[in-house]
């Protein structure tokens, strides 16, 4: 059967508007084309950190099969995430054919791993686009070092900051504006908050313990939106008024500006602007 097959049948089963189904097949194949790479065998008991809305956490189960089981961890409030809570959608899969398979738990990664007993054991664990939502890269190595206790693999996905088709690169410079404002914030609920690269972020898992056994980059596909919307962020007037509120130092407020602006200047070279600006490079890699 064909990842666009797959795609179609699994995305129907998260919440999503109808009116907009292309949004949610999109990101559902992005994750199915991760999991290629990750090769997850059927009857796997995977754990997820930081599932959210579940778009990762639905394929994983769909992997594993009904013998297997997916146990989905975020640390977000219930209420958190738009246009759907994680509440609402966490609970619309539950009741899907996939929900025997899931278990949710609303908690940190690292308070989880602490409160299972020696001896418990995942066949992987899994961490999807969510790596850049820590707050630190101290806590990411802490929660590699925690996982090696209860995984036999670490499989990992996250932006690149590698731009092969040049209308992506808008979303590295978003990306990296935010990062730069990020630093200056104490409290978040941004997509960005900490911006690592591949090479970073394999050293951080390689310092935890784990060794490499794999890497690549990913282009996505055309439909995934999720450029266009963290370059929508960095342009607004809301994102121009964080900048003036957190940032009281004025060259490093002149940095912040200066990366928005190379964003800008960026989308003149983008066939259709904003509207068709493309995702990153996705940085794929397991470690054992």
């Amino acid at each position: 059967m064909s990842i666009q097959i797959d795609a179609e049948a699994i995305a129907r089963l998260s919440l999503h508007d109808p009116n907009h189904f292309s949004i949610q097949h999109s990101q559902t194949a992005h994750r199915l084309a991760l999991l290629h790479h990750w090769n997850i065998p059927t009857s796997s008991k995977v754990l997820e950190l930081g599932c959210g809305q579940g778009d990762c956490t639905t394929v994983l189960a769909s992997a594993v099969g009904e013998q297997g089981e997916v146990v989905a961890v975020d640390p977000a409030d219930l209420n958190y995430g738009a246009p759907y809570t994680l509440a609402q959608a966490q609970s619309h899969i539950s009741q899907g054919p996939l929900g025997k398979r899931i278990t949710w738990v609303q908690n940190s990664p690292l308070q989880y791993l602490s409160s299972l007993p020696d001896g418990k054991t995942f066949d992987a664990a899994v961490l999807a686009h969510c790596l850049w939502y820590f707050p630190s890269p101290s806590l990411i190595v802490e929660t590699f070092r925690a996982l090696k206790q209860h995984t036999k693999r670490l499989l990992l996905a996250e932006w690149s900051l590698v731009a092969t088709h040049p209308s992506a690169q808008p979303h590295v410079l978003a990306s990296l504006t935010q990062a730069a404002l990020e630093c200056r914030k104490t409290t978040s609920t941004s997509n960005v908050r900490t911006v690592l690269s591949p090479k970073r972020l394999a050293q951080l898992a390689i310092s935890a313990g784990w060794k490499l056994e794999i890497e690549r980059l990913v282009q996505p596909t055309e439909g995934l939106l999720d450029g266009e919307w963290e370059v929508s962020t960095c342009l607004s007037a809301s994102f121009e008024k964080e900048v003036e509120e957190n940032v009281s130092d004025e060259r490093e407020r002149g940095v912040v500006f200066a990366l928005r602006d190379a964003c800008e200047a960026s989308l003149e070279g983008v066939q259709g602007g904003k509207k068709g600006v493309r995702a990153m490079d996705v940085w794929v890699a397991s470690f054992v």
